[in-house]
């Protein structure tokens, strides 16, 4: 379970603002609705690259475990009002 969580950190560090940048018209269309099927891409690649764990993609559980992802990830931004640190 620690390897899967490390390998969905470096897919959300380095995959996930790719996809966001390609994917920016879909998502402003959707009012940003279509960010819950990016994470569930980036969950189904990680669950590829890692041998022996499986998702079961049908289940409801599935889903709300992403919507849980989703909500996880924006914590960050509500407390620091979504600003960009500069890096020096």
């Amino acid at each position: 379970m620690r390897v899967f969580a490390a390998v969905l950190g470096l897919l959300n560090a380095l995959l996930k603002p790719l996809l966001i940048l390609f994917t920016l018209p879909v998502t402003v269309l959707t009012l940003g609705l279509f960010l819950l099927v990016i994470n569930a891409v980036i969950v189904l690649i990680a669950d590829q690259l890692i041998d022996g764990f499986m998702l079961e993609r049908p289940k409801f559980w599935w889903a709300l475990g992403n919507l849980c992802l989703d909500f996880v990830q924006r914590i960050p931004n509500a407390f620091d009002g979504g600003k960009k640190r500069e890096v020096r």
